[in-house]
């Protein structure tokens, strides 16, 4: 695929969402190639760690699988230190030359912060608590971020329903849901 080729990105929404004493990750189940989808049950968030850390992915889903490998054993070498362990992956991703071909992007959290890595060397937390990723990420974002500021509604329900605005307009996105809590610090 050629670099200047944005097919790579059209493959989920991924939304953070930490309010009320609680961090969720959720993220849709559709897999497009193209203008097909391969494949509508997709589980692109998960737990790693002992469980302490929710990761979701958009793009390419072999390269997310080295990369939660990778985070995996980064969470080994540096338990407790999500932030440490997820630049010491964002350092290896950014210079090594297999990792630095990796398409994709995370959103990781645990207890007490959340983040978005990339390949072009980004870790990221979002001031607001609020942040996501993928072809329906903006849709997404905008609707959590207007929910946040206009209702009382917890943080999960914030996900699905921001999710759901995303599956409505984007094609790429679905409402088939997988989502995943943690009680925040």
């Amino acid at each position: 695929m050629a670099e200047h080729d944005d097919r790579r990105w059209r493959a989920t929404t991924i939304l953070m969402v930490r309010r009320g004493g609680k961090v969720v990750i959720g993220g849709d189940g559709q897999v497009s190639l193209g203008q097909t989808i391969m494949k509508s049950n997709a589980r692109k968030v998960r737990r790693l760690g002992k469980g302490d850390v929710i990761v979701g992915f958009a793009g390419a889903t072999a390269d997310a699988f080295a990369l939660f490998e990778r985070l995996e054993s980064k969470l080994e070498q540096y338990p407790g230190q999500l932030m440490r362990a997820c630049v010491e992956l964002t350092k290896d991703w950014r210079t090594d030359r297999a990792l630095r071909r990796l398409e994709a992007m995370m959103l990781v959290a645990d207890r007490q912060v959340g983040l978005v890595l990339s390949g072009a060397g980004d870790v990221l937390e979002p001031p607001d608590g609020v942040m996501a990723i993928g072809s329906g990420g903006n849709y997404a974002l905008s609707a959590a971020r207007a929910l946040v500021e206009n209702t009382d509604l917890d943080a999960e329900s914030i996900v699905r329903k921001s999710l759901g605005i995303a599956a409505e307009i984007c094609v790429y996105t679905n409402g088939n849901l997988t989502i995943e809590t943690l009680d925040a610090a």
